[in-house]
């Protein structure tokens, strides 16, 4: 609430579990915050969540973006079997029955009554994802959908705020935010970029100045979070340094050349590590450590995802636009700097899709202008991207408009499957040598990959298969 732009708002957190909290209603005015309601461990939103997870062959506290990520890919099949595990009330709150879950008292998140209610077994990670592993996400996103807005339409019934705070690991479930943004329960919805347990220290640290201090809260007419770029930053001499250690081939070039230089690289097909600016605070990664490359190539999601990232192929992709660009693009006027809201394409950006069904085999096919970051259900997670915040990104994606007519880009992290996103100059320099990306930007240096020290990029490529 604190660094939202809200003077008063209605606050609501959900999680796998805080202290004993795992799901709060709280009011916002001005300095001060005032907790209503709560639901308790071992009862959990997030929780629950985390043992459909953990059943479809995902790691808990990781891979609730791919349970997410898969559920378009599936039919709600089994809402009916989630609801004998989880009694919903009309006002949304909620009770597990424990029988079907371990996480309370053994190691794992589900028991063997969960198995024989879905008749199946938890798959083993990194086997074949079946359709029912497909429905079963679906299932259990639609769910947690409901529940949500079952508990904001009771809420604003009671309480009638018109504007929303969102926080907590549920608040980054963007499928589910963009749920709440069409049911227009809310004038305006404000979410924590951070909004895991990483956003709890900024909100401890807030609470104690604002409420201890009793210090003047200045609300700014975006947010206080400066874009969420609020992470290290590095100085040119401080790059040249660095790239220098490690035996990098480079080129110096200011900031105008440099856009438009990497604007034809991306146009021409080229992925690039993007290094610019402070790092971002929080688990998305918003153009200051970022894999760009051009929306518009069917096979680019596919590339990215084996031959960068190596991850699943099902993995989607988000696109960062140019703020103004956004009605013309999605079904959305809401402003998502931090790409945690999910939007679908406007009718006339889309292509006639030959299948009806939305299996894994279906992930290469031409469904939009921009098919390398629309999902199977013509929708995509979306970053706004605004002049104010990320005065480089913005120019990027703005020549490469000029070039293309499309003023989205393909924006991913920059790192690979089971690493941390890059912080410093050396560590995007190893991602880059280890992986298939093409191009490096580092601050105001240019690195091409077929010019680097051929031995090296030998070496980091074993290190990265060996890893």
């Amino acid at each position: 609430f604190y660094p939202s732009p809200f003077k008063d708002a209605l606050i609501f957190t959900a999680d796998g579990v805080g202290e004993w909290a795992t799901t709060s209603l709280s009011v916002g005015k001005l300095n001060n915050v005032e907790m209503i309601k709560e639901i308790h461990f071992p009862n959990s939103l997030g929780l629950l969540y985390s043992a459909f997870t953990y059943f479809c062959g995902f790691k808990v506290n990781s891979g609730e973006y791919k349970l997410m990520g898969l559920a378009p890919y599936g039919e709600n099949k089994y809402s009916h079997l989630i609801k004998k595990i989880i009694d919903i009330k009309d006002d949304g709150s909620f009770r597990m029955d424990q029988s079907y879950f371990d996480y309370s008292t053994g190691f794992k998140m589900t028991s063997s009554k969960f198995n024989d209610l879905f008749k199946k077994e938890p798959r083993k990670p990194e086997t074949k994802i079946t359709k029912f592993y497909m429905d079963l996400a679906a299932s259990i996103q639609n769910v947690t959908e409901e529940i949500l807005l079952k508990i904001l339409k009771s809420s604003k019934s009671e309480y009638n705020f018109q504007n929303l705070c969102l926080a907590g690991g549920v608040a980054l479930n963007c499928v589910a935010n963009g749920k709440i943004i069409e049911s227009k329960l809310f004038k305006k919805i404000w979410i924590q970029p951070a909004a895991g347990d990483a956003g709890g220290a900024i909100g401890a640290a807030l609470a104690f100045w604002y409420q201890n201090l009793k210090k003047k809260r200045i609300i700014s007419n975006s947010d206080s979070m400066k874009g969420s770029y609020l992470g290290p930053k590095f100085e040119n001499n401080e790059v040249l340094n660095e790239l220098k250690q490690v035996g990098a081939k480079f080129k110096r070039i200011n900031s105008n050349n440099l856009v438009k230089k990497v604007s034809k690289y991306l146009k021409n097909g080229k992925a690039v590590g993007w290094f610019s600016g402070r790092m971002e605070f929080g688990p998305r990664a918003l153009g200051a450590r970022s894999i760009l490359a051009d929306p518009r190539d069917p096979a680019m999601q596919k590339k990215l995802n084996l031959k960068i990232k190596f991850r699943e192929s099902f993995r989607p992709f988000a696109p960062s636009i140019l703020n103004n660009d956004l009605k013309n693009w999605f079904k959305t006027s809401q402003t998502s700097p931090y790409m945690l809201l999910v939007s679908k394409i406007v009718r006339d950006k889309l292509k006639k899709n030959k299948s009806i069904k939305k299996e894994l085999a279906t992930i290469n096919e031409v469904r939009s202008l921009i098919p390398a970051v629309t999902h199977v259900d013509y929708s995509a997670r979306i970053q706004t991207v605004h002049k104010d915040t990320n005065l480089l990104f913005f120019k990027l994606i703005s020549e490469f408009k000029k070039l293309t007519g499309v003023p989205v880009l393909v924006n991913t992290s920059f790192n690979i499957r089971g690493e941390p996103i890059v912080c410093t100059p050396t560590d995007a320099f190893k991602c880059f040598m280890g992986t298939n990306l093409d191009v490096l930007v580092i601050e105001n240096f240019l690195l091409i990959k077929e010019q680097q020290d051929k031995s090296k990029l030998k070496n980091y490529k074993k290190k990265f298969e060996l890893d």
